[in-house]
């Protein structure tokens, strides 16, 4: 019998045995990836990075989807298991073509893992006129796994994994103006609602493609040094959220509750290989387990249930396909 995580019906730990210091290496442990295929977005930098490196390790074959390809090449030299292809998440016409040079090679997809996203940015658009962190953190991988959906159903048995964040607390999904066009853009509340939108889409993503076999996760990776994604924010930004004293220097505290990179990308890897999560899906993770729910926000851990609403999550997917002009139909 099908279920699905609305309202949060399934979101409560399993006991994996992980934590949040375990590692991707930890977690795929005496797991066979050989004759699968993975693509991951945003694949060269950060925990895309080591994400795409543990599972290549693991024996499956790893398409990176990269905006830079020399950069891509760069970082990746020596990894084998791969293939490069370039995709800008901006771009739905570069998402299109990467799509459809995919389906066209035949091949079945058994893991989609939309990791690449933006965060702490000045107000851009897209040519659509989408604000950048909406269109790149949601849009972008509401669009790829609907174009890739005929790949992912030949491999009768899929996985969709999408990074999201515990930033979807600092804003619900604001239905009356998602593209700030009548409120003032603050980018934390763009990046929030960015990420709240990738949590009801994974749930209603995993309700809608359970018949085809079709599983997808939503994914905390946790705070995580080393990585690029705050490379355009603000140091006032940074002062404002007690990251950092006022010359700049990261509190010890902040510093001492970082991840890794292999520790940031463990979650991912264990929604995209546990068997634990055979007859799981549609829920969101950290620290190698599913995760509770908490609408506290000054809690560090847990899921909050705006992002786990039926309604929000039916209402969402029906104005995405307005703003995409994409209609999908799992």
């Amino acid at each position: 019998m099908e279920k699905n995580n609305y309202q949060g019906a399934q979101q409560q730990p399993i006991g994996s045995g992980f934590n949040a210091k375990s590692t991707a290496n930890d977690v795929i442990q005496n797991i066979d990836l050989t004759g699968k295929t993975a693509i991951v977005t945003g694949g060269n930098t950060g925990i895309g990075l080591e994400t795409t490196r543990i599972l290549a390790a693991a024996g499956a074959t790893v398409i990176v989807a990269a905006r830079d390809i020399d950069k891509a090449k760069k970082n990746l030299e020596g990894i084998s298991n791969i293939e490069i292809a370039a995709m800008d998440l901006m771009s739905p016409a570069s998402i299109n073509t990467f799509a459809e040079n995919f389906v066209a090679s035949g091949r079945p997809l058994h893991l989609l893992i939309n990791n690449a996203g933006i965060m702490w940015v000045p107000l851009r658009r897209d040519e659509r006129g989408i604000e950048s962190q909406l269109a790149t953190n949601y849009l972008a991988l509401f669009q790829l796994s609907s174009r890739l959906w005929l790949s992912l159903k030949k491999a009768n048995g899929a996985r969709v994994v999408n990074v999201s964040s515990h930033g979807h607390y600092f804003a619900p999904f604001n239905f009356d103006d998602p593209n700030f066009l009548h409120r003032e853009y603050e980018t934390l509340q763009g990046y929030g609602q960015s990420k709240t939108a990738v949590n009801l889409f994974s749930m209603e993503l995993d309700a809608r493609g359970q018949s085809a076999h079709i599983r997808s996760y939503a994914v905390h990776p946790g705070s995580i040094g080393g990585t690029e994604l705050g490379r355009e924010a603000p140091l006032e930004l940074f002062q404002k959220m007690g990251f950092v004293d006022a010359d700049g220097n990261m509190l010890p505290q902040v510093a001492a509750s970082l991840k890794t990179i292999p520790q940031g990308a463990a979650t991912t890897v264990w929604c995209a290989t546990s068997p634990k999560l055979d007859h799981i899906g549609g829920v969101y993770c950290e620290d190698g387990d599913i995760a509770v729910v908490s609408s506290d926000i000054t809690a560090q851990k847990g899921v909050h249930p705006y992002s786990l609403d039926e309604t929000n999550a039916k209402r969402l997917w029906k104005l995405t396909e307005e703003m995409t002009g994409i209609r999908f139909n799992p």
